[in-house]
């Protein structure tokens, strides 16, 4: 499966075991930008969200930098930084966290 195609299937459906293992809880239906009471969402520049969109397309960061005109070095940064501040490990569990929330 093609990256993007993948990780719009994993934002929209968790997988059967995910949720019997109780990893993952079943979304609440909700209106589009609401979030629960109490959560503490980060907010992302619109910088960010397209940069999340350019890596969901599933280039590589070298070709994400030069159509976002950014140094390689500069791309890696700031996604480090996306992941720290979103409390995930990689850039495509970034890029899931933000297709769920249809940022992207």
């Amino acid at each position: 499966m093609e990256q993007a195609t993948l990780v719009r299937h994993v934002a929209k459906e968790p997988s059967v075991s995910q949720l019997r293992e109780g990893i993952v809880t079943p979304p609440a239906p909700r209106e589009p930008g609401i979030t629960p009471a109490g959560s503490q969402l980060p907010g992302l520049s619109e910088d960010e969200i397209q940069l999340l969109a350019e890596i969901a397309t599933g280039v590589t960061t070298d070709v994400a930098a030069r159509r976002l005109e950014l140094s390689a070095r500069t791309l890696r940064r700031r996604l480090r930084s996306i992941c720290d501040r979103l409390g995930v490990n990689t850039p495509i569990e970034a890029v899931v966290w933000a297709a769920r929330r249809q940022l992207i």
